[in-house]
């Protein structure tokens, strides 16, 4: 699908009073933030009434207070990937964007997710979930391996653990890493080979991938601070791959999309070891609420294919209002294709 246009801007019959929640208490606040503004600038400078909402303890009352048409979700991380805020806005009747509730609290669990899409022919990494205290005993796996924590995003709390690590063999409670601050991480083998990532996104004719973007970081690897911080990493789009590799991506990032029941937008995360050829290529995660900052992914495939920041915002508003008329058991008449 590479470079083809994948969606189609939509219109509205009339300006839409939406609210952009962003910001909240998880470990991602600022890149919320920053998702949050672009969003709300973006919806504001086609005309529509935006109210913006920084997430607190208050948000029910907020919302009850603003009663938008439709909530753009801009949050990222607990409690607004998890499915918490998602559960809150069904309980409120309100059309939102992104994913519901049983899709967000599977994609936001690594381990429920292999549950989900492995039986179904993704390939993902092995591995097992482990306590700290295993950890200070004994290594989980032979090392390399890579721990991460079961339910956060954009790589936060990330360590690859070699034979040559400075924390100790076994590790060592002292030494820094995401064993200080979560009591259980998942433990996968370390897939060596190239970072890949692709977007979907639903239009009229179902989800479609936008490409495939390899991201080529110039120290580590594509931990949060590699991905929010400019000049760290390079995106190369279209991805210089083998054909069928960018199509088994493509294809892959689709078939989560849909077992999981993605709306809106996703954004599936790969490691290639290319010497393994199509065995090499493992998922890694499908993330439902991908950033929308400047240095986003999403945005940034969907520029390539020709939808602008704010033809993509509104057609996550247009998907979110036509998923909120099925659950109604109707149609929501607000948007059309143009």
């Amino acid at each position: 699908m590479g470079n083809s246009k994948s969606g189609t801007p939509v219109t509205f019959d009339k300006p839409l009073h939406v609210a952009v929640l962003m910001g909240g208490w998880a470990n991602e606040r600022p890149v919320s933030l920053m998702s949050g503004g672009g969003v709300a600038d973006a919806l504001e400078s086609r005309g529509h009434r935006v109210t913006r909402i920084d997430m607190g303890r208050d948000v029910a009352l907020k919302l009850a207070e603003a009663k938008p048409d439709v909530v753009f979700n801009a949050l990222h991380g607990v409690p607004g990937e998890d499915g918490t805020v998602q559960g809150m806005l069904d309980l409120m009747g309100l059309a939102y964007t992104h994913s519901g509730l049983a899709t967000s609290v599977i994609a936001i669990d690594k381990q429920l997710t292999k549950q989900a899409l492995v039986p179904h022919g993704i390939p993902m990494p092995g591995g097992r979930i482990v306590t700290r205290e295993e950890l200070y005993e004994r290594d989980p796996l032979p090392r390399p391996y890579v721990l991460k924590p079961v339910n956060e995003g954009s790589s936060v709390g990330v360590a690859i653990v070699t034979a040559d690590s400075n924390v100790g063999n076994p590790i060592s409670p002292d030494a820094k890493g995401p064993w200080q601050e979560f009591a259980e991480l998942l433990a996968e083998p370390f897939i060596k080979g190239r970072e890949l990532t692709a977007a979907v996104l639903d239009g009229p004719e179902g989800p479609r991938a936008l490409g495939v973007t390899e991201l080529v970081v110039a120290n580590g690897f594509y931990d949060y601070e590699n991905k929010y911080t400019a000049g760290r990493t390079e995106h190369i789009f279209p991805a210089k791959l083998p054909a069928e590799i960018t199509a088994l991506c493509e294809a892959y990032a689709v078939k989560a999309h849909q077992v999981l029941g993605c709306h809106g937008t996703s954004r599936t995360d790969f490691r290639w070891d290319e010497e393994a050829g199509e065995d090499g290529l493992f998922v890694l995660e499908t993330n439902t609420q991908p950033g929308m900052t400047p240095l986003s992914l999403v945005p940034e495939q969907a520029a390539a294919c020709g939808i602008s920041y704010a033809d993509l915002v509104e057609m996550l508003v247009a998907e979110a209002l036509r998923v909120h008329g099925l659950k109604q058991g109707g149609t929501h008449g607000a948007a059309d294709p143009a």
